[in-house]
């Protein structure tokens, strides 16, 4: 059995569980937070943890982090900035305007002070700065690539004394390329099969409704 704190609790779990796992041996109900439940896709479970001997506070998803003796936890509520960035992709026009878009929507984004607080942040070791700037420069591709893995758990933004929310700009950037780019052969055939009656939807079938 392992010993942590979460959230104050003194807690004893079995040493393979995560930090969400241990939380509800300890008998605490989820109710928030949640999210994918073990994968690491969402980012909703985002925490701060102090391992028994650091100083250091770091940020990781609860889901994926096994737990360790003398571990301190708390989980971190994310509280979106006052801005936000509106936009509609059919009203961006070709990418010989990429540089000025982007300048206009995420004016902030050419704002950044290279303090690499949004790579600290993130638990998916990505190099969010590097993305930012490469996005600034008007190179989508390889921007597009360092946020392929984000699951927007916004904790780059919560670290950004910029405020220039990356993980928003890399979202943004993704579907700059999808909308300009031809889309994947796979994906037209199966809606055309769908739109002709090729192919049906079974809306009744396990797992295709949301729960209620």
């Amino acid at each position: 059995m392992v010993c942590l704190s979460i959230e104050g609790r003194e807690v004893e779990a079995p040493d393979n569980c995560s930090i969400l796992q241990a939380f509800v041996h300890a008998g605490e109900t989820l109710v928030e937070g949640v999210g994918c439940m073990g994968q690491g896709v969402c980012g909703s479970c985002r925490v701060m943890v102090r391992r028994q001997g650091e100083q250091e506070v770091k940020t990781a998803l609860a889901c994926e982090t096994l737990i360790e003796d003398g571990m301190q936890v708390a989980f971190l509520d994310y509280f979106t900035t006052s801005s936000h960035h509106v936009y509609r992709m059919e009203d961006i026009g070709d990418s010989w305007q990429t540089l000025r878009t982007i300048s206009e929507i995420f004016p902030e984004a050419s704002h950044c002070r290279h303090c690499s607080g949004c790579d600290r942040a993130c638990p998916k070791g990505l190099d969010v700065q590097r993305g930012v700037n490469l996005a600034v420069e008007g190179k989508l591709a390889p921007s597009s690539e360092v946020f392929d893995e984000c699951v927007m758990c916004n904790l780059c933004t919560l670290a950004c004394p910029e405020h220039i929310r990356p993980n928003h700009l890399g979202l943004f950037v993704r579907r700059m390329i999808a909308a300009s780019s031809l889309r994947p052969a796979n994906l037209m055939r199966r809606l055309q099969q769908i739109e002709s009656g090729e192919m049906k939807i079974d809306f009744d079938a396990p797992g295709a409704q949301p729960p209620h």
